[in-house]
């Protein structure tokens, strides 16, 4: 059976008429501010203290708009018999917002946990060349990172957590069974 003519036009028309019938609900934007989604993609924060300039973040990055800059420090060697050791120190970091797609690669391949998503959004620039943050203003942006959600307590126990759990109690059966064969030794010499 084939359609009637003229009825994808009438459907057309009954959404447009159930449109114009309806009150239009105006968001009063900069007065109130909008209920945002937990997970919403604002801006990036960064922890310094967990950057270890390993440069995972700027390399992952499709367009190469996180610039990292460091330098090695050496530390004195703790015990004479020891050598010195090398650590980099972080010099810049610094995101270019008006190059990120906010596809969030950076965040998640960096293995330290220093890049977080925050979701503030009001970062708007008059100039361009303001919207490259530097690491102090990456820094402010942190303080707004929400924490995270709670563990769903049906959940299985991470494997990392099973496995050193297991450790443990193994250790502490082992120094019990010290501490009950020496009380019994113990009470043998008495």
């Amino acid at each position: 059976m084939a359609p009637l003519p003229g009825r994808g036009l009438a459907k057309g028309l009954a959404v447009t008429l159930r449109t114009m019938t309806r009150r239009s609900v105006t968001a009063q934007y900069p007065e109130v501010q909008p209920e945002l989604p937990p997970r919403t993609r604002g801006v990036i924060g960064l922890l310094e203290e967990n950057c270890t300039v390993c440069m995972l973040c700027a390399r992952e990055c499709p367009d190469w708009c996180i610039y990292i800059d460091s330098h090695k420090e050496t530390l004195p060697a703790v015990d004479p018999s020891a050598r010195a050791r090398t650590r980099n120190v972080l010099d810049r970091f610094a995101i270019d917002f008006s190059l990120c797609m906010y596809c969030g690669i950076c965040i998640e391949v960096c293995p330290f946990d220093a890049l977080f998503w925050s979701p503030e959004f009001e970062y708007a620039e008059t100039d361009i060349l303001e919207l490259t943050h530097e690491r102090d203003r990456l820094r402010e942006w942190m303080w707004t990172v929400p924490a995270p959600p709670a563990l769903d307590p049906a959940a299985e126990e991470p494997k990392e957590i099973a496995a050193a759990r297991k450790s443990a109690d193994k250790l502490a059966a082992a120094a019990a069974a010290a501490a009950a064969a020496e009380n019994a030794e113990e009470q043998q010499d008495t």
